[in-house]
């Protein structure tokens, strides 16, 4: 199977290139990238644990799922692929904001995206996809900001940065 490209990206989001995901995050180059957040009736966001084999941030808690748009899929569409890979469901998702984060990893990775983030709404159970996800749980905002003052560690570092980020937006 072919490693999966990702959208080399300007500061403005202007495509620039192409090239294969861990060669991205070996570099540290800035691609594009998206970040679902799914929220129930009661306001309560869909949180997910990555599987204990990932080969980074294995066993963290961390947002709905996010990933990496393919060449000519738009943000929505990336979203909804990869939310039914991850955790077996789709449902409509909106564009919300978009920023620029980075955040390396211990073992010499680097995450260097241009985020857009979107967001849904679902009541049903996911399907979870067991090489991506071990189990889910829904939290809300303020417990989960809690959560990361008192018990950073179980959370992924992006996920710590967008949350900080989208938590400010959703206030205002």
């Amino acid at each position: 199977m072919n490693e999966e490209l990702v959208i080399l990206v300007d500061e403005n989001d202007q495509q620039v290139g192409l090239m294969p995901k861990m060669e991205a995050h070996e570099k540290a180059l800035l691609h594009r990238a998206f970040s679902v957040f799914v929220f129930n009736e009661n306001k309560e966001l869909m949180l997910q644990r990555r599987a204990l084999h990932k080969y980074h941030s294995p066993g963290l808690w961390t947002n709905t799922c996010c990933s990496h748009q393919r060449e000519g899929e738009s943000n929505i569409a990336a979203g909804k692929r990869r939310l039914m890979e991850e955790m077996g469901f789709v449902t409509e998702l909106e564009e919300s904001i978009s920023f620029i984060y980075k955040a390396p990893f211990d073992n010499g990775l680097t995450e260097h995206e241009f985020d857009h983030i979107l967001l849904g709404n679902y009541e049903g159970l996911p399907n979870l996809n067991p090489d991506e996800v071990s189990e889910w749980k829904w939290m809300s905002l303020e417990d989960i900001k809690l959560d990361m003052i008192n018990n950073p560690n179980v959370y992924t570092e992006w996920f710590k940065i967008i949350f900080d980020k989208f938590y400010k937006h959703i206030e205002q």
